[in-house]
């Protein structure tokens, strides 16, 4: 596919259900992992930059999310299972290259774990917006409860209505009209429900002293917290500090989250995959031939 193409549609099947994903642009391939609630649309916000970087840009749908099946009986919405479905789509769609992983924050924590298990066969990790601190949250979990109760006593809208507490007045209405969008793409919003009681109950990895021992390269993508006080500033920078070659950036202080940009957040990630600490980059042969 020529840079900046339409992107070519997924599907990994997973023993009688689907994933359902998207791929763009050719060469060193760079895999996306959306957050809760979210969609594959909603790493990178439909940019195509990296495509035009000269990658071949992955990312698939969370098990019960976006166009994704929801899992069948006796399976779960864990980090154990978010990440045996990453290995499964690189196993069909990348085989044995390396890669980068670029995940948000629910996808932040599975692309942490992956690397945990897989450093092989990383070129590099890209951490956006991490929350888990190396223990579950309770005092977080009633907000997930929350939400999830919204979702399926009253939809999206039961949904919006849960998620309206205490946002900051000066950022209220973007959140709610980007949120509303996004929740609208979900086929399955009982699976979405589901996962959003199952997940922050999930552990991905046992501490944060684990992130010492991934000795890969890694961008650490922070957001203010005023804006995004879901994603602390503090715990981005935390991880960033744990990683031993890690480099942190963020926006500007009063600026929309780079997070939320999804043309810088792409070109960030692009200059990230091209230094040579990172593997080969677009153009190079090396690693990627």
């Amino acid at each position: 596919m020529k840079a900046g193409g339409e992107p070519a549609a997924l599907s990994i099947e997973r023993d009688g259900w689907r994933l359902s994903g998207e791929s763009i642009g050719e060469g060193p391939p760079v895999v996306l992992l959306h957050g809760i609630t979210a969609t594959r649309r909603h790493v990178v916000h439909g940019s195509k930059a990296l495509a035009r970087a000269g990658h071949r840009q992955l990312s698939y749908d969370a098990r019960g999310h976006g166009r994704s099946d929801p899992v069948p009986k006796g399976r779960r919405y864990t980090y154990a299972e978010l990440v045996s479905d990453l290995e499964a789509v690189v196993e069909s769609e990348i085989g044995e290259g390396p890669f980068v992983v670029a995940g948000n924050s629910m996808g932040a924590h599975t692309a942490v774990t992956y690397a945990l298990g897989h450093q092989e066969r990383l070129a590099g990790l890209v951490v956006i917006g991490p929350v888990y601190m190396g223990f579950v949250d309770r005092e977080a979990i009633v907000g997930w409860d929350r939400l999830a109760e919204g979702l399926e006593e009253g939809g999206v809208e039961g949904f919006m209505a849960a998620l309206d507490h205490g946002l900051d007045p000066a950022w209220r209405e973007t959140v709610l009209r980007i949120t509303r969008e996004r929740m609208r793409e979900h086929r399955h919003p009982e699976a979405v429900a589901r996962a959003l009681r199952e997940v922050p109950r999930s552990v991905p990895f046992e501490a944060m002293s684990e992130l010492e021992f991934c000795d890969l390269p890694a961008l650490v993508v922070a957001s203010h917290d005023q804006a995004d006080p879901g994603h602390p500033y503090s715990v981005a920078a935390a991880y960033a500090e744990s990683l031993p070659r890690a480099r942190l950036v963020s926006e500007p202080e009063g600026s929309s989250p780079l997070a939320w940009q999804g043309g810088r957040l792409a070109r960030e990630i692009a200059s990230f995959c091209a230094q040579p600490e990172a593997g080969a980059g677009a153009g190079d042969v090396g690693p990627y031939a």
